[in-house]
């Protein structure tokens, strides 16, 4: 017999590793293996093309990997983070979703699939599958993903100003904007474990090393040994250098995030503002190193569910950036 290929081997090993979440509302109608029978392949397709994207461009994991939290958070898991401005400006030309990367390989992903299976799967799945695939091609966990999110008609500007947490967040602003999307104080902690991958600019968190006050100081909760390796990189009002989110291996999916902000070297002041709550501290400090593969996957599951459009709701676009 010929030995499985590693996604069916992950597939089946998955249900010991992240159990099922029970759905509400919507997310009632996602479920595991929702293509068997409409598209067989849709998982697989997905996973072969990225296994082709991230061996040559393993950067690309982090920017795809938020991607899929930029879209859930702003009208939900919808795929409307994908769509180009047409008659209104659209989330993914707002400030916040400016860094974002890897727009073409969704679109990639999306003709591939709709050579296969024309019409079926959604953009917003192929998010949720493209963030898991990532996550698993730089040596982080797996988990299922459930299916049959369909895709929203709409996309604004404002709206993805006003639901993406900025990374100048403190930690009740935080627990406030996951709460809001039906996510626990832990969600929040394990999803921003996700900064193990990919890099930011510096205009993210460079007030932090020129002017935090507005007196030309620095942030006290940064470490004082890292402030001058990141002015090295980062000269005040530089807004095009990246820095690596997590040194080191910034391309490998792992707990040192959590490391680094455990030293106060985490980049954004929403970093460090885990540190400032008993629980996210705690778990940071205690837990993450035994347990973060596995809450990851829940996590994900859980975020994968908010707002989500499913029956005959919304559309399954043809182009991910036009709506039909």
């Amino acid at each position: 017999m010929a030995p499985k290929p590693l996604f069916i081997f992950l597939l089946n090993l998955a249900a010991i590793l992240v159990p099922l979440l029970p759905l509400s509302a919507n997310a009632q109608a996602l479920k595991i293996g929702f293509y068997s029978k409409t598209c067989p392949k849709a998982e697989d397709i997905v996973f072969q093309e990225m296994t082709k994207v991230i061996k040559v461009s393993p950067s690309l994991a982090g920017p795809l990997l938020r991607m899929h939290f930029h879209d859930c958070f702003v009208r939900g898991c919808d795929g409307s983070v994908l769509l180009n401005s047409s008659k209104n400006t659209a989330e993914k030309d707002a400030p916040p979703n400016l860094s974002l990367r890897g727009y073409s390989v969704i679109d990639r992903v999306k003709t591939k699939l709709e050579r296969s299976c024309k019409g079926i799967v959604s953009c917003a799945d192929i998010l949720a599958l493209v963030a898991r695939d990532v996550v698993v091609l730089t040596n982080g966990p797996f988990w299922k993903v459930p299916t049959g999110r369909r895709d929203g008609r709409v996309s604004r500007f404002s709206e993805a100003l006003a639901n993406l947490p900025p990374p100048t967040s403190n930690i009740s602003s935080l627990k406030s904007s996951f709460a809001s999307k039906g996510l626990s104080t832990k969600d929040l902690v394990v999803l921003s474990g996700g900064h193990t991958l990919g890099t930011s600019h510096c205009n993210s968190f460079s007030n932090r090393l020129y002017n935090f006050t507005g007196k030309g100081d620095s942030d006290p909760t940064l470490d004082k040994n890292y402030i001058p390796a990141l002015k090295k990189k980062c000269k005040p009002n530089d807004a095009t250098t990246l820095v690596e989110m997590d040194p080191g291996s910034f391309k490998t999916f792992d707990n040192g995030y959590y490391t680094q902000v455990s030293k106060r070297r985490g980049l954004f002041q929403s970093d460090a503002a885990l540190l400032q709550d008993s629980q996210t501290k705690d778990y940071i400090l205690n837990k993450a190193s035994a347990s973060f593969f596995k809450d990851f996957g829940v996590s994900m599951v859980n975020m994968g569910k908010i707002g989500v459009l499913t029956g005959k709701s919304g559309e399954i676009r043809k182009q991910c950036a036009f709506v039909n």
